[in-house]
């Protein structure tokens, strides 16, 4: 039994091993089948992420290629286009260099041509010396006298005649002289009489204001003048209150202050409250209606001539021109004028009309500011004209309208021609306002230049200068001084007639607020 047990035992943990051992190896290949899938699986993502990597490489390549081939395509165009400008550079160089060699090969051929003329012309000489030199010898023999006395008989023969010939030509011209002057000066007075500044000075330098009644005179003037001298301190302008009935003169040589004083006069004279503080809110309402009209007039002067319109800030400065007068013209009008004048003779000749216009309308653009800037009107109107980037063409007409720089385009040419047409037409000009304005900028000018001084007006025409200084700088004692410096300069450096009254005003201000 024994024995039986123990076969049994073996053949059972045989049987035991066996089933381990199978229920192992049946493990193992589960496992390896496994292993299998996942390496396969590994493998399977692997080669997905290669294509996707390969895919992605590719596509990234393309794009690169494609950026490539563009800016290869740029570049090759912009080669191409550089290669054309070049071409026609090349071809237009070498075309002046054939005009060049034309011209230089017609110059040789002319100085050769020269050359032998002037051979020509001193064989020419020579042999004429020799029949003069043989007729002179032949003279001699012929009268018996020697050179020197028939040369001292020929000159005091053409010396007898050449004084009586002088005689009467002297009196012929001294007569025509005498015609000529009679009659020119007779047409200078007639235009004189026609062009008689009388009016027209008073109608450049004084601005009338109609008043409600003579009661209103006195509330312009204030107590003790307080009003009157406010006001004039403020705009420049003095206010002439006189014995005219219902009306106060307002009197300035600047057209610009003296419009703003005539509107901000007439704005208080209908609100009726007069007082330095309502005076003050009335100018500044004043300047600004006055800046309105400048504009206006701009634009209107634009659409006259049919430009396009410039920018705003030079047709603020073209707008002043409405202001100024040269030699009795108005400016504005005279470049209007000029405008179309320019235009109409460059449409005439195929020129650029709107590019004439534009240069005949801004020629005297300079005298906006010339009081402002030293320098002639025609240079300050270029330097604004480059400000503004205006055509090379406008810029030059500008320059050129009184020849200070050299005319390059028949367009500046025109316009000169049509600024002296304008000028000279019968009635436009009267040359005594103009050096009047001179003289009394030029008073401005002298007071300016002090110390101390913050503003200067020439008023009454010219026959009074009102210095206002700053009190802070300039005390009582020191302004007396400086009245009496002011006169002694205008008097040493200017000329005019009558006598000049320099007035210096020193004013202290005290301002508080109740809060």
């Amino acid at each position: 039994m024994s024995v039986i047990n123990i076969v049994i035992g073996i053949i059972g943990a045989a049987l035991g091993g066996a089933i381990a051992l199978y229920i192992y190896v049946q493990k193992l290949r589960r496992t390896q089948t496994t292993v299998l899938e996942l390496v396969q699986k590994a493998k399977r993502e692997a080669d997905n992420l290669l294509r996707e990597s390969r895919l992605e490489a590719k596509d990234e390549a393309l794009k690169i290629k494609h950026r490539a081939e563009d800016e290869f395509r740029n570049k090759m165009t912009e080669v191409r286009e550089t290669e054309k400008k070049l071409a026609k550079r090349e071809f237009y160089i070498e075309h002046k260099m054939e005009v060049a060699e034309k011209k230089n090969e017609e110059l040789d051929k002319k100085i050769n041509d020269l050359k032998i003329q002037q051979e020509h012309l001193s064989h020419k000489e020579s042999e004429i010396q020799e029949i003069i030199e043989k007729q002179n010898d032949r003279l001699e023999r012929i009268a018996g006298l020697s050179r020197k006395e028939a040369q001292d008989i020929l000159m005091n023969n053409l010396m007898e005649k050449a004084k009586s010939g002088i005689a009467k030509k002297v009196k012929e011209i001294r007569d025509t002289a005498i015609t000529e002057a009679s009659r020119e000066s007779k047409k200078i007075i007639v235009s004189a009489i026609q062009r008689s500044a009388a009016d027209h000075t008073a109608e450049t330098t004084v601005s009338v204001v109609n008043l409600p009644s003579d009661n209103m005179k006195g509330r312009i003037i204030g107590r003790e003048g307080r009003n009157i001298r406010h006001f004039e301190s403020l705009t420049g302008v003095e206010i002439i209150v006189d014995d005219t009935p219902e009306a106060v003169v307002l009197s300035g040589f600047d057209p610009v202050r003296r419009e703003i004083a005539r509107v901000a006069l007439e704005k208080l004279v209908i609100d009726g409250r007069i007082h330095p503080a309502r005076i003050e809110e009335m100018i500044k309402k004043a300047t600004t209606e006055v800046n309105e009209s400048i504009m206006r007039a701009a634009e209107e002067a634009i659409d006259e001539v049919n430009l396009s319109p410039l920018q705003p800030e030079l047709m603020k400065i073209l707008g002043k021109l409405k202001y100024r007068t040269s030699y009795g013209q108005n400016v504005l009008k005279h470049s209007i004028e000029v405008a179309w004048l320019s235009g109409l003779m460059a449409a005439e000749l195929g020129l650029n009309g709107e590019i004439a216009k534009r240069a005949g309308l801004l020629h005297d653009i300079g005298k906006a500011i010339d009081r402002n800037i030293t320098g002639t009107h025609a240079l300050i109107g270029v330097d604004l004209a480059k400000k503004f980037k205006e055509n090379a063409i406008v810029i030059n007409a500008i320059g050129s309208h009184h020849e200070e720089i050299e005319a390059t385009h028949p367009i500046s040419v025109l316009v000169q021609a049509a600024d002296q047409i304008s000028g000279s037409r019968r009635g436009a000009r009267g040359d005594t306002l103009e050096s009047y304005i001179q003289r009394l900028a030029k008073l401005e000018e002298i007071a300016n230049s002090f110390d101390g001084v913050s503003k200067t007006y020439a008023i009454q025409a010219g026959r009074e200068v009102r210095v206002i200084v700053e009190n802070e700088i300039v005390s009582d004692a020191e302004a007396d001084n400086l009245s009496d410096e002011i006169a002694t300069q205008i008097q040493n450096d200017l000329n005019y007639p009558g006598q000049v009254k320099v007035v210096v005003v020193r004013e202290h201000r005290s301002v508080s607020y109740a809060k």
